[in-house]
């Protein structure tokens, strides 16, 4: 049975939001119940969960099933009718939802940039040589790498306030996060420097909030579709469509970020590609053991279908380019 109470009328509906249990989950969770409530006029309900993904801390997601760990727990609660929407950042959801379930909006990208975060340094560039990174990411590891050979990049997990921690307490000289997730907090002053996308290409839907439905919840996907911010749908449509021709999952480093899009303007869409075993590397001075693949495309793009056009272009470009395909099969 829907968590949605039949008695309330229409413009009254009483919905129930999954999420994770972490600062910055709820804090976007809330976001979005503010928003129902001021647009939409409906009473809004919270339903905390802890995921697989915030589980395991001790291994990178690429070695124990990517990013769908972060969802699985939330869409069961969505099929039970335990809740009626999930909210979750767009980098961590698959870019093939499961059979069921529905991507109902996009909502307005916060800052899509990387951050450099350090107590010591201002810049990656003053970072002094073999100093140790934290992040677990593979798509940061290898544009790190691309940027800075000599340092030592370590694995960083746990939320963003655990992450925080470990390099206060001084096991990282510096970590990169995610600039949005800061801001959202209020942390934006541990931010000691951006990355600017021609040095570090953000990750697929980066910076931007999706929330995911049943599919056959004709109800709600109409009422959320009045809160998509449609230039933020359109672009992530674009780069997640790279993602999904390449294969895409956490064992593939992959970065594609879109500008433009607005007011007629081309979208411009740009792609990078590393060799997966970097993060395997011995030691510092193995650096790459393949040079990056960048590759970048302008359209004009005002649909989902010409959006999904241009990220199927720029795959193609990327495989020409030597990028290799992580799926099954044949793209």
């Amino acid at each position: 049975m829907s968590a949605v109470s039949e008695s309330n009328p229409p413009d009254m509906k009483k919905v129930v939001i999954a999420t994770r249990e972490s600062r910055l989950a709820m804090w976007q969770a809330e976001h979005v119940k503010a928003l129902l409530q001021s647009r939409l006029g409906w009473q809004v309900e919270l339903l905390g969960m802890t995921t697989q993904g915030d589980q395991i801390l001790d291994r990178s997601l690429s070695k124990v099933g990517g990013k769908g760990l972060f969802v699985k727990e939330l869409e069961v609660a969505l099929s039970e009718g335990r809740a009626d929407l999930a909210v979750h950042s767009l980098k961590d959801v698959p870019m093939d939802l499961p059979g069921g379930f529905a991507l109902a909006c996009v909502l307005e990208r916060e800052d899509p940039r990387d951050a450099f975060v350090s107590n010591q340094f201002a810049t990656l560039a003053d970072l002094p040589q073999g100093a140790v990174v934290g992040t677990s990411s593979l798509r940061r590891l290898v544009l790190l790498k691309a940027l800075r050979p000599d340092l030592v990049i370590q694995p960083l997990r746990g939320n963003l306030d655990t992450r925080l921690r470990k390099l206060d307490e001084g096991q990282y000289q510096a970590i990169v996060l995610a600039a949005a997730g800061l801001k959202r907090l209020g942390l934006e002053s541990r931010i000691r420097a951006t990355f600017e996308p021609a040095q570090m290409l953000p990750a697929a839907g980066q910076g931007a909030l999706g929330i995911e439905v049943r599919a056959d919840r004709a109800d709600l996907l109409a009422a959320l579709a009045t809160l998509a911010h449609m230039p933020t749908w359109l672009a992530v449509t674009a780069e997640r469509t790279v993602s999904r021709a390449m294969g895409g999952s956490c064992s593939m480093p992959l970065a594609a970020f879109t500008r433009g899009a607005a007011a007629g303007d081309a979208m411009e869409l740009k792609a990078a590609w590393g060799d997966p075993a970097t993060a395997d590397a011995p030691s510092p001075a193995a650096g790459l053991l393949a040079p990056l693949v960048r590759v970048g495309q302008s359209a004009q793009v005002r649909n989902f279908t010409e959006a999904e056009a241009l990220g199927e272009a720029v795959a193609a470009q990327l495989r020409a380019g030597g990028a290799v395909w992580a799926g099954k099969g044949q793209p």
